[in-house]
C-alpha cells in the first residue's frame, strides 16, 4: 500500500524521446567532465549535446578529444571569458526543440531531464527552473550562508521581476530553443543568471518551476562560486530588473 501511494505521488516522466540540446559550459573540469558527459549522452532525451570549453588548463580538453559520439560537439574558447560568454556560444549552436543548462561537475543529475521537461512538452511553459529548495529529492547537505545567499539573490531578483521563483541561481533552465536564442545576453561571468531571468520576465513567457535533486560539491572538489560572484550577481538583478522592465521584451 505504502508503495502505491508513492507512486502515485511521484511525477510521471514524460515519454522519453531526443529533444534536448544540452549546452555546457566548462572550465578546469577534468575530474568530472568524463562522467557529466556519460551522463548527459545516457539520457534519452538527449538530441545534441553542446560542449564549450572556456580555456581549460588542467586537462580537461584531453578529455573531450576522447570523445567520439556524434552527439557532441565541442566548442574551444581561446581563453578563460566566463561562464555567460561559454553559455551565449552555447546557445547559438543549439538545434533541438529545447535547450537545458547543464554544468561539467556532478552537481546537476541528467536524471531529472524528465521533470524539467514535462511543463514544456505538456506546452504549459516556455522556460522552466529546476528548484534545490522545493524538492522532495536527494540533496546533500553543505553551506548554511551559500543557502542564505542564494535565497536573499532570489528573493531580491523577485522583487524586480515580479516571479515568485525560489531558486533564480540554478543551473537547470530549460527553454523552448527560439525564446533562449532571442535573448539578447549580454554577461560573460556568474551574472548570466539574473540576467536572463530578467528578460525572461520581461517578454512576459510563461515560467515554470520544479524540484530537482542536487548533489553539491564542495571548494575542495572544485567549486568555482564565490561571495563576490554573489555581490556581482545582485548588480546585475538590479541593472537588468531595471533596465527589462523598461524595454519590455529584453
Amino acid at each position: 500500500m505504502r508503495e502505491a501511494l508513492l507512486a502515485s505521488s511521484t511525477p510521471m516522466a514524460p515519454e522519453a524521446q531526443p529533444c534536448l540540446s544540452v549546452v555546457m559550459p566548462c572550465f578546469n573540469e577534468a575530474a568530472t567532465v568524463t562522467e557529466i558527459v556519460a551522463r548527459v549522452l545516457a539520457s534519452p532525451y538527449t538530441a545534441d549535446l553542446v560542449i564549450v570549453d572556456d580555456g581549460s588548463t588542467d586537462g580537461t580538453r584531453e578529455r573531450l578529444d576522447e570523445i567520439s559520439d556524434p552527439r557532441v560537439r565541442v566548442i574551444l574558447q581561446s581563453h578563460n571569458q566566463g561562464k555567460g560568454a561559454a553559455l551565449r556560444r552555447g546557445f547559438a549552436e543549439a538545434t533541438a526543440e529545447f535547450v537545458i543548462v547543464q554544468d561539467a561537475d556532478l552537481e546537476y543529475d541528467p536524471v531529472d531531464y524528465g521533470l524539467m521537461l514535462q511543463p514544456l512538452l505538456a506546452g504549459d511553459a516556455d522556460v522552466v527552473f529546476g528548484s534545490r529548495f522545493q524538492s522532495g529529492r536527494p540533496r546533500r547537505v553543505l553551506y548554511f550562508w551559500h543557502s542564505v545567499g542564494n535565497r536573499l539573490l532570489t528573493l531580491l531578483s523577485n522583487m524586480f521581476t515580479d516571479l515568485n521563483l525560489t531558486d533564480m541561481e540554478t543551473c537547470f533552465k530549460a527553454f523552448r530553443r527560439e525564446v533562449v536564442q532571442g535573448l539578447d545576453l549580454q554577461e560573460s561571468r556568474f551574472g548570466i543568471e539574473p540576467e536572463m531571468t530578467a528578460k525572461v520576465a520581461a517578454g512576459g513567457w510563461r515560467v515554470w518551476e520544479v524540484g530537482i535533486s542536487y548533489s553539491g560539491r564542495t571548494y575542495a572538489e572544485g567549486k568555482k562560486i564565490n561571495w563576490r560572484d554573489g555581490v556581482a550577481a545582485a548588480r546585475c538583478i538590479v541593472k537588468y530588473g531595471v533596465t527589462s522592465r523598461l524595454a519590455g521584451r529584453g
